[in-house]
């Protein structure tokens, strides 16, 4: 394997890690980074999607003890059934709406005004929540959330599907309008990925095995473990961040990201089409 590759593999494996669980779209980034490294070919946009069950496992280790007591006492706990019903519930709509528009979606919303429009103007919603709206959280545990709680963050999580506006983002800042904490709001966001983002995984490894190999292993083993890393260091960041801090400073990154997107596409410095 290209040693070359490996480097790239490596840096967008950073990129997905540090920004699939930040409100600011993992998706974004990595097209803009896979253009200027110039690893945009097809089979890196299935390598893209691959490394995102790096992240995954991420959420995996920290929250091992909530999950591994969910698992061991969902046939006589209400509380674990509730919290598993919960996460089913709130995945439902978008593997539904994935399953259905995946083709619209790739086909159609990969542009650059789209994905532009999606970071100003996420990031201008996020400044009115945090600086007007200041939603008062009426859930400070997420194992109160109520299967109709669940429903509404999985609802508003399919609009995380329209690139540029960010799946974490979307959950997160959904979240607290609907009443959850910003501590609640973003551990469901977490639990949300594992089931949303294996699945989009291993849908999008199925789709394309055709064009994938053996020698291909080495590429996603790399921007695998490198996911996982840069996602755990961020996860465990994020919790402490969001303790003391409001969102608003990745608002204005947003609007600044969208300003880099357009000026990418004005002097055709990136390929955005899916």
């Amino acid at each position: 394997m290209d040693i070359v590759l490996l480097i790239k593999a490596t840096i967008m494996g950073i990129v997905e890690g540090l920004t699939e669980f930040l409100p600011i779209s993992s998706t974004g980034h990595l097209i803009l980074t896979g253009a200027l490294l110039g690893f945009d070919d097809d089979k890196a946009k299935v390598f893209d999607i691959a490394i995102q069950t790096g992240a995954i496992l991420a959420v995996v280790i920290i929250y091992w003890e909530k999950l591994r007591s969910t698992l061991v006492n969902l046939g006589s706990s209400h509380r674990a059934q509730r919290f598993a019903a919960n996460v089913f519930i709130g995945f439902l709509p978008a593997g539904i709406v994935g399953f259905t528009v995946y083709k619209i979606i790739k086909n159609y919303l990969f542009t650059p005004g789209v994905v532009a429009g999606a970071f100003i103007v996420g990031g201008f919603i996020i400044l009115w929540v945090e600086k007007v709206a200041k939603p008062v959280p009426r859930i400070h545990d997420i194992d109160d959330m109520s299967g109709l709680d669940a429903l509404k963050v999985g609802l508003v999580q399919c609009l995380g599907m329209i690139p540029g506006t960010s799946r974490s983002g979307a959950t997160i800042i959904g979240g607290m309008l609907l009443g959850l904490s910003r501590k609640v709001a973003a551990e469901f966001s977490f639990f949300l990925a594992i089931p949303t983002l294996v699945g989009a995984g291993v849908y999008s490894l199925y789709k394309e095995r055709a064009n994938l190999s053996m020698a291909d292993l080495p590429l996603f083993g790399v921007g695998f473990v490198v996911s996982f890393i840069a996602a755990w260091l961020c996860i465990r960041w994020l919790l402490r961040f969001i303790a003391s801090h409001s969102f608003v400073g990745f608002a204005y990154y947003r609007i600044a990201f969208g300003a880099v997107v357009l000026a990418t596409a004005y002097f055709n410095l990136v390929q955005w089409s899916a």
